[in-house]
């Protein structure tokens, strides 16, 4: 079957990962991750494996890798997405801050709308929590038109 923009879907040895431990966290938060500047996958992984150790958070569940058409600014490579499940005591906000520190951590430069990026992460979902505010929008904006969010989240377990 083809699915517009989609390529093609592929997998590693974290992506995609479940975790059979009880969550820990008061919420579960939904985490979008976007990347086509190489190498995309192994940033991920990088980017698995520290988020292991964070505290704040435990990974319960990631998607596999979606290979998909660029959108916004086409005229760039194709991205690689992937959806991550986490546990977290951290309220939106903060959570979304620690994302932040990961792009930066990464080299994430924010040079134009849609630009090639080293890691992209969005605060998808937020336990079933509504926000707005010129920080925080969760549901994120244009989530369920996105079929780089929308394919991952399908083929999570």
């Amino acid at each position: 079957m083809l699915i517009k923009g989609a390529r093609r879907i592929e997998k590693n040895r974290f992506f995609p990962f479940y975790s059979s431990n009880g969550k820990r966290g008061k919420y579960i938060a939904i985490i979008g991750l976007g990347s086509n500047i190489e190498d995309e996958k192994k940033r991920f992984l990088a980017l698995f494996r520290i988020l292991m150790q964070d505290r704040r958070l435990q990974i319960l569940q990631t998607s596999p890798f979606l290979i998909n058409k660029a959108f916004g600014f086409e005229n760039q490579k194709d991205f690689t997405n992937a959806v991550m499940i986490v546990s977290t005591s951290l309220h939106a906000r903060a959570l979304l801050k620690v994302l932040f520190f990961y792009e930066f951590k990464f080299k994430r430069k924010r040079t134009f709308k849609n630009a090639p990026r080293t890691l992209d992460l969005d605060l998808l979902y937020f336990s079933k929590k509504a926000r707005k505010d010129e920080y925080c929008t969760v549901p994120h904006i244009g989530v369920n038109d996105r079929i780089s969010v929308t394919l991952p989240l399908g083929l999570l377990r």
